[in-house]
């Protein structure tokens, strides 16, 4: 039979799912709708309904009041700087950033210790400069809207004596701005991961440098904040020299897809679908919506669910108070656009540009390119001088380490294995202060500017650290763990 572009694309069942996923999308923006319409007291007692259930099917939760309270003012902190206040850091500072195509960027600074006195903002510390970058779907608080100060990335190298910048995609909540098209647009959410490289990444850091005086910096990505870097070292050869130590914490580059077999052949088999389902403006913005009427456990519950789904992520390294308290700062929003990128990254098998002949027409028949002749361009990311550190989880569904070392320059790349570890656990997981954190303070303390300006131990920080009165809990760790012990997970060269 003759191909007949939609009708080959896919297969009957991944139709029913496309169907099915229609349907929910409509449920969701119609319930949507319907609560933007509803009165507070009426949205309060649907939350509160949601609280009962729990409870009676599953419990209260057994954690300790103060382990409770803690986590409660984590998850209600309103923004990057709030959180920072909860461990005693003060001394915050928000940048803005203007890119070469007219994106407002919001980015931070923990120009040092919590005790240390304020700086003049926006002026020269003279610290080596740290640099760290979210991956997708998230924005800097990520970083820090941990349980436990030890366990923060930022935190620790601030108080190790580092001036720590923490950078933000354009489109997400500290970077809904541009000055020339409106957020409402869809003209404003038209950007993938090319933007980012092209863009976001090296105007962040040239500003930042500026700004300290500074002739490089470290940088560390998270995620699609690795990816990123690959990719904008790849295409600016001069960026190189600005980056003395790249660190990438589970990075993203060419991942194989996703753990949901119907999700990712129906994603793989027609990226573009993306648009018909959730348009060309942000993706999944309803998750805010789901966050605001639901009670934080069964939230935390859902997410779990869907990340094990798609993911084959069960999280079992990061603990239920941890989850509570940094799911609510899980997401934000990000175009549908760079989403669409990552499947056609999937699904080409290469680490490629954004490939807009795949949206004329939205259907082909599978397995025939979009134009004779014709191969996306791919991130030249050999090219890359940098040098690369990678810890990466191996059972992170995400990293596929093999294609990526293929894809790397052999000279000054160091491969660490973080046994045991899933992608988010890089962050949040209860033993990164044994496992991680101390693997990047090692590789900054070799490769950074001034080494010698660096504390070895920080009072406060370290394997018998307190936390801080102004974190309101007890000392020890609050997860049920105990600081000062081994980590039953491993890091390992590869």
């Amino acid at each position: 039979m003759a191909d007949v572009p939609f009708l080959s694309r896919l297969r009957s069942h991944e139709y029913v799912a496309l169907l099915l996923g229609f349907i929910f999308i409509i449920f969701e923006g119609t319930l949507q709708i319907l609560i933007s319409f509803l009165p507070k007291p009426v949205i309060n007692w649907f939350y509160l309904k949601s609280r009962a259930l729990f409870l009676f099917f599953v419990g209260a939760s057994t954690s300790k009041p103060e382990t409770r309270r803690l986590a409660d003012r984590i998850r209600k902190a309103s923004d990057f700087e709030d959180l920072c206040a909860i461990f005693g850091y003060h001394n915050v500072e928000e940048h803005v950033v203007l890119t070469k195509d007219g994106y407002l960027l919001g980015i931070h600074r923990i120009p040092g210790p919590r005790n240390e006195p304020r700086p003049a903002p926006g002026s020269s510390t003279g610290k080596p400069v740290i640099y760290l970058h979210h991956g997708l779907l998230m924005n800097s608080e990520v970083w820090v809207c941990v349980t436990d100060s030890n366990r923060s990335v930022p935190f620790v190298l601030a108080e190790l004596g580092y001036d720590v910048w923490l950078g933000n995609n354009r489109g997400n909540k500290y970077s809904k701005k541009s000055i020339h098209h409106d957020p409402n647009t869809s003209k404003f959410w038209d950007f993938s991961i090319d933007d980012f490289a092209w863009h976001d990444i090296p105007d962040s850091i040239e500003y930042i440098l500026q700004i300290t005086r500074e002739p490089s910096l470290s940088y560390v990505g998270f995620s699609q904040g690795s990816a990123q870097a690959f990719a904008a070292l790849s295409i600016h050869p001069q960026l190189n020299q600005k980056i003395n130590v790249f660190i990438a914490l589970a990075p993203a580059m060419r991942p194989k897809g996703l753990s949901a077999p119907l999700v990712d052949g129906l994603m793989k088999a027609s990226p573009t679908l993306l648009f018909l389902i959730f348009g060309r403006r942000a993706i999944l913005s309803s998750a805010l919506m789901w966050q605001s009427i639901l009670y934080p456990p069964i939230f935390s519950r859902l997410l779990d669910a869907s990340l094990i789904f798609l993911f084959s992520w069960h999280s079992h390294n990061i603990t239920s108070t941890q989850k509570l308290a940094a799911y609510a700062h899980l997401y934000s929003f990000a175009s549908t656009k760079s989403v669409v990128h990552w499947f056609q990254i999937m699904r080409s098998g290469r680490f490629v540009m954004y490939d807009d002949d795949m949206d004329i027409p939205a259907f082909r028949p599978s397995g025939h390119t979009p134009r004779p002749g014709y191969r996306p361009a791919k991130f030249p990311t050999r090219n890359i001088a940098t040098n690369i550190v990678i810890l990466y989880g191996d059972v992170d569904s995400l990293v596929d380490i093999d294609s990526m070392r293929h894809e790397l320059p052999e000279h000054h790349l160091d491969i660490r294995r973080l046994r045991g570890y899933e992608h988010l656990d890089v962050l949040w997981g209860k033993n990164v202060h044994v496992d991680v954190i101390p693997q990047v303070t090692r590789a900054l303390r070799e490769h950074c500017m001034k080494p010698e300006m660096i504390k070895s131990d920080v009072n406060g920080f370290g394997p018998n650290a307190s936390p801080h009165p102004d974190a309101a809990f007890a000392s020890g760790s609050i997860d049920g763990w105990e600081n000062g012990g081994t980590s039953d997970y491993a890091t390992s060269a590869d």
